[in-house]
């Protein structure tokens, strides 16, 4: 059931009938020179019509920006970084509070959301509410290791041929060059660097990590749309039984 359809009259009903909303939220970013700004929430909102389509959950519409003050420099990315994400979902989560939501399910596309709603779960879990950060790619490589990879690489990229294959510019493709803070410090990841085998964490933008935008084991190049149509089905599939188990979890004590 989707927010932005319903009348009031109808939205009055859910609300005595459900305790349960699921709100998109996701990024405008870089997402290396193949692959569109809007990824992290155009991915979410697929995810989304399925759920749509095969429960009664209230849908919120997605938000489009995010955290990524890490993707600065590369351009079109647009960042409202973390108090401006926390003022957001808060507003509309103390609005649905007040309806009578007390099952909060974030439908996240974006890594670097994870601290701000992190923090809103905690807020609602004082009230008596429950949150769930559902991260899609995260659940995509726990179904299948196979679909597991990194920022704006095949698996990301595969995502988008299923949905839309003119988000995939793979004519302006940039083959991944790490960059390594020195000879003994190597690059190990999207903040970290590796010395004898240990990881440290190394806050960098992300351009000072990969010029090109993205990172990760999952070369854009072995994407396909088969591999994305099974995985967001698949993700799709996980959401909705996780939502149906959701909602038969007790609620804390205030």
């Amino acid at each position: 059931m989707r927010l932005e359809a319903m009348s009031w009259k109808q939205a009055e009903i859910y609300f005595k009938t459900h305790d349960l909303a699921v709100l998109p939220v996701g990024s405008i970013e870089n997402h290396g020179s193949h692959l569109a700004l809007g990824t992290d929430f155009l991915v979410p909102g697929k995810i989304a019509e399925q759920i749509d389509r095969e429960s009664d959950a209230l849908i919120l519409p997605a938000i489009p920006y995010g955290v990524a003050d890490h993707h600065g420099g590369f351009p079109g990315t647009i960042s409202i970084g973390p108090d401006g994400l926390h003022c957001i979902v808060s507003k509309i989560v103390e609005q649905l509070y007040g309806y009578g939501i007390r099952r909060f399910v974030f439908l996240n596309g974006h890594g670097g959301n994870n601290p701000v709603l992190q923090q809103i779960g905690i807020d609602l879990n004082g009230r008596g509410a429950l949150a769930a950060l559902v991260n899609w790619w995260q659940i995509a490589g726990q179904l299948n290791p196979q679909w597991k990879g990194g920022h704006g690489g095949a698996e990301e990229t595969a995502a988008m041929l299923a949905i839309d294959p003119g988000y995939v510019h793979m004519e302006d493709y940039i083959p991944l060059t790490p960059q390594d803070l020195s000879d003994t410090l190597q690059c190990a990841g999207m903040s970290e660097v590796s010395l004898d085998g240990v990881t440290v964490l190394t806050p960098r933008l992300f351009r000072n990590i990969s010029p090109g935008g993205w990172y990760g084991p999952d070369d854009p190049k072995k994407a396909t749309v088969q591999w994305g149509e099974e995985m967001l089905k698949a993700c799709g599939d996980f959401i909705l039984h996780f939502l149906a188990e959701f909602q038969k979890a007790a609620l804390p004590n205030r």
